[in-house]
């Protein structure tokens, strides 16, 4: 089971990657067509995800910690990519600025968060001893 896990979480990771630096190239081999126009942030986002899903399900990391850091990885890096199709000003929607934003302030908790629950599971782990 921990083999499979693994080499999941290794070809989702992979393919989140790809779809990030490559997603014309990805939609190419995967499809059979070249991703174009919106195309592109959408399959970058995916690329997001599936790169977040790798490091959730990655061997050897427990689960909480897996956990927080997909959701984490995802959180930055889709507010960070949201924020730069603003600047670039090519897909503007109405939601992208407040959407961008959610995902700032997202990252901020979830940043802020971890050493409360580090110390939190700490203190547990103590008691229990």
């Amino acid at each position: 089971m921990k083999k499979v896990l693994a080499l999941a979480a290794v070809a989702e990771a992979a393919t989140g990657l790809a779809l990030l630096v490559i997603p014309s190239l990805v939609g190419q081999l995967l499809l059979g067509t070249e991703l174009n126009g919106v195309s592109i942030p959408v399959a970058r986002v995916a690329g997001i995800a599936l790169l977040s899903l790798g490091l959730a399900c990655w061997p050897g990391i427990k689960s909480t910690r897996a956990a927080w850091a997909a959701i984490s990885t995802y959180n930055l890096l889709v507010a960070l990519y949201l924020l730069y199709l603003g600047i670039q000003g090519k897909w503007v929607g109405v939601l992208l600025w407040p959407v961008a934003a959610l995902h700032v302030v997202l990252t901020t908790l979830l940043a802020r968060a971890r050493p409360a629950a580090r110390l939190a599971n700490g203190s547990n782990n103590k008691a229990s001893e």
